[in-house]
C-alpha cells in the first residue's frame, strides 16, 4: 500500500512540474489534496491561501486550477454565513424585544415568560419604549417610571444587566432590568399582575 501511494504522489510531482510548460497547472480531483502536491512539486506555484482574499496565487506565467479556485471561493462563503448564524437577531419590535430579554434573562438565570413580559409590558406602557409617568407618585417625587416595563432611574441603576445598555428607555434593557427586579421582589414579572 506504501508504494502505491509512494508512486502517485511521484505521478502528481511529474503531471503538476511538466502541465506548468504548458501554462496550466493540473490539479487532482481533490482541492486540498491539490493544493498539497501542487505546493511541494512546483516552486513557481504559491497555493497558501491568502488570509484577505481567500485566494490562491499563481507564479510567473501560470493559472490557478479552476476546481482549486473554486473549492478556495466556496470555503471562504461557508465560514462567512457559520458566522452569520451565531449572532441571534431580533426585529425591532415588542416581540424582538421580549424575546432579546428573554435571551440576555436567561443567561443571567432571571426567571420569565414571554407571556408574563407582554402581559406587563402593555398594561405598563402599551408597548412605547419612550413612554413616561407625570403624573404618579413617583413623578411627584421626581422620578418619573420610564420605558416599556415604567421602570424609575435608581431601581434601573440597581437592577441593570450586564451587556444591555445603560439607557433607561433602551427596550431590552427596560425589559431585562425590571424582569430582574421583579425577580427578586416577587419571584418572577410572570407573578406580577398590576403596578408593581
Amino acid at each position: 500500500m506504501t508504494a502505491v501511494v509512494v508512486g502517485l504522489v511521484a505521478v502528481g510531482a511529474i503531471a503538476a512540474g511538466t502541465s506548468s510548460a504548458f501554462g496550466k497547472v493540473q490539479a487532482a480531483r481533490a482541492p486540498s489534496t491539490a493544493s498539497h502536491i501542487v505546493a511541494k512539486t512546483n516552486p513557481y506555484l504559491n497555493t497558501k491561501s491568502d488570509a484577505s482574499a481567500g485566494a490562491v496565487e499563481a507564479g510567473p506565467g501560470q493559472d490557478v486550477h479552476p476546481v482549486l479556485a473554486a473549492y478556495h471561493k466556496s470555503s471562504k462563503k461557508v465560514s462567512r454565513r457559520s458566522h452569520a448564524h451565531k449572532k441571534a437577531t431580533y426585529p425591532n419590535n415588542v416581540d424582538g424585544w421580549i424575546r432579546h430579554s428573554l435571551t440576555v434573562m436567561h443567561s443571567h438565570g432571571i426567571p420569565g415568560t414571554y407571556s408574563g413580559i407582554h402581559r406587563n409590558l402593555m398594561r405598563e406602557s402599551s408597548g412605547n419604549p419612550n413612554a413616561i409617568n407625570k403624573w404618579d407618585s413617583n413623578a411627584a417625587a421626581g422620578i418619573p417610571s420610564k420605558g416599556l416595563l415604567q421602570v424609575i432611574d435608581p431601581t434601573f441603576r440597581e437592577y441593570h444587566v450586564k451587556g444591555t445598555s445603560w439607557n433607561i428607555y433602551n427596550p431590552v434593557a427596560n425589559i431585562t432590568a425590571a424582569c430582574n427586579y421583579a425577580a427578586h421582589r416577587y419571584g418572577s414579572i410572570d407573578n406580577v399582575n398590576s403596578a408593581y
